[in-house]
């Protein structure tokens, strides 16, 4: 009889990170919309889009530092099946130990990116939202799970269009209204969407639901 033992992850829980916040909430965006989740913001930006609604991101040393054990604690205590880390920017940070982390609670280890820096961290989910501030890296075109464009004016679909003949057949495609331009940008969202299919229109729920 054969017996298969899963692989024990021991990590390095000194490792630190600039941590703006972590909280329980649902994903409110793209593909996994609806689902609970823990969420990471990790601080610290080289994008920096002119409409961020989390500016007081970008500057990781106004954030404490954070150990890797403090971290895990904080994942272990959510109920949530999905870990998200986000930013800011994280793929500033070297982030295999996080991603080892979150695997050795049990938990899928997803990222919401600009693709600015690759990462070897394994997530289980990329959700790639490129941004025209920021040239983003080629190695996200092959691994991204989700390509999200985040549209501030009609412009941005055409650009939209490009980032889709870079990247594989079988990732996710999702425009979605910048919000304080949704009134204005949404109608144009809505027949682009209808006109091609293959797109999805992403809404940010959590803000209509006024959540985290």
């Amino acid at each position: 009889m054969w017996v298969f033992l899963c692989p024990i992850i021991t990590v390095d829980t000194t490792i630190k990170y600039p941590v703006m916040e972590m909280f329980d909430t649902l994903q409110g965006e793209g593909f996994h919309a609806g689902k609970a989740a823990f969420f990471i913001r990790l601080a610290g930006c080289d994008v920096g889009c002119s409409w961020c609604d989390v500016k007081e991101s970008w500057e990781a040393e106004k954030h404490p530092i954070l150990a890797l054990d403090i971290i895990e604690e904080a994942i272990t205590n959510s109920k949530a099946n999905i870990v998200v880390v986000t930013g800011g920017e994280p793929t500033l940070h070297p982030l295999e130990a996080l991603v080892d982390v979150i695997h050795k609670c049990g938990k899928q280890a997803h990222i919401e990116t600009a693709g600015t820096n690759d990462t070897l961290a394994k997530f289980d989910w990329i959700t790639f939202s490129p941004k025209k501030f920021k040239q983003p890296v080629d190695a996200f075109l092959s691994k991204a799970h989700e390509l999200k464009v985040v549209a501030f004016n009609k412009h941005d679909i055409i650009w939209a269009t490009e980032w889709q003949q870079k990247l594989h057949d079988t990732c996710k495609l999702y425009i979605q209204c910048e919000w304080s331009k949704r009134e204005q940008i949404a109608p144009i969202l809505i027949s682009f969407v209808q006109d091609n299919p293959e797109w999805t229109l992403s809404v940010q729920t959590h803000k209509y639901l006024n959540i985290p």
